[in-house]
């Protein structure tokens, strides 16, 4: 069988005249990355529970990103990757970073890992806030674009992305909560008080803290631990009514945001306090957010698509057992990619 080089790659893996990948192993950080010939020059970018490296794509001719799951290996940690991509498939949104290629083994049985392919961003708001403070044309710009993008989500029934969870407040979430520190100073109230329903208004209150770390530069709740988590809430916030809140907590008062953010636009801090407020019955929906004075030079609600339909809760919903991988797998991968890519082990 004649092979070909990857286009290139000054000759590097084979690909079989019948257009099977002939993989030859490479590594990145001492562990395999078999991505095929058509991703090169892999650089290693970083990982939490999932590792993820750059590469060039011959095709695209330009570099991507490419997270690497392994998920008979560690169930627990890639099954919020799993959900992530199964609903990433689905979403068509220049405001939500879409899947460019699924590389995996033709079957369940020959699979080992499996490589999720996305655009490579440049930056993210996190090093951009540590680099220097945005105007408030970049603040409301910005904060446009997460809305605009959130509200698209929403429309497809999901919320608290991050976990992906189906959007629906009678259905009891304790047992799927797991503790997550690197979004905690992020998450609602309702939620570190063990809230049996979750609703859209838990992404609101995530966006609010968002705008409140773009005015200042730093996250607004720093908390160590749950508990602490709620306790820089309260002492920002104050105390919740009894409206608000069904339970006893020492009396505190809320801090003006104008003394938090002195510098900041006003009709910026107004959305602030309509996101960051503790009943999420109260809180400002993401429709209602859009539309917000602050946002008025950007808002044009006929460039805020939304999904074609809502997704079902099949797959989405409640905690996954260990049987459970091979049929998420399975509901991941039947789903069209933008343009599927097989490496053949």
């Amino acid at each position: 069988m004649a092979a070909a080089t990857a286009p290139g790659d000054g000759g590097g893996e084979p690909r079989g005249t019948a257009g099977v990948v002939l993989v030859v192993p490479r590594e990145v950080e001492g562990q395999p990355f078999d991505v095929g010939p058509c991703y090169t020059q892999l650089q290693y970018i970083g990982e939490d529970a999932d590792m993820v490296s750059s590469a060039y794509d011959h095709v695209r001719k330009t570099r991507v990103a490419i997270k690497k799951i392994s998920p008979f290996e560690h169930q627990t940690y890639c099954q919020p990757t799993l959900r992530e991509t199964q609903i990433l498939l689905r979403f068509r949104h220049e405001n939500v970073i879409g899947i460019r290629d699924i590389l995996r083994a033709p079957t369940l049985e020959a699979m080992r890992d499996v490589y999720i392919v996305q655009d490579l961003m440049d930056t993210d708001l996190y090093k951009l806030l540590k680099s220097q403070q945005l105007s408030n044309d970049h603040i409301c710009f910005f904060l446009y674009q997460i809305l605009r993008g959130l509200k698209y989500i929403h429309s497809a029934n999901i919320c608290d992305f991050g976990l992906a969870r189906i959007a629906d407040p009678e259905h009891d979430h304790t047992g799927f909560l797991t503790e997550y520190v690197a979004t905690r100073w992020y998450r609602a109230p309702e939620i570190m008080l063990n809230s049996k329903g979750y609703t859209k208004s838990i992404d609101v209150w995530s966006v609010g803290c968002i705008l409140a770390e773009m005015l200042s530069n730093r996250p607004i709740f720093l908390g160590k631990h749950y508990l602490d988590q709620l306790n820089h809430i309260l002492g920002i916030l104050g105390s919740p009514s009894q409206e608000d809140l069904n339970c006893s907590l020492p009396s505190k008062t809320k801090v003006a945001w104008a003394k938090l953010f002195p510098k900041s636009d006003s009709k910026a801090l107004d959305l602030l306090d309509q996101m960051l407020t503790f009943n999420p019955n109260k809180r400002i929906t993401v429709e209602e957010a859009l539309t917000h004075p602050y946002l008025e030079q950007y808002y044009d609600p006929t460039d805020e698509p939304v999904a074609e339909e809502p997704l079902p809760a099949r797959g989405t919903r409640g905690p996954l057992t260990r049987t459970d991988t091979p049929i998420l797998l399975d509901l991941v991968l039947l789903l069209p990619a933008p343009s599927l890519q097989i490496v053949r082990k």
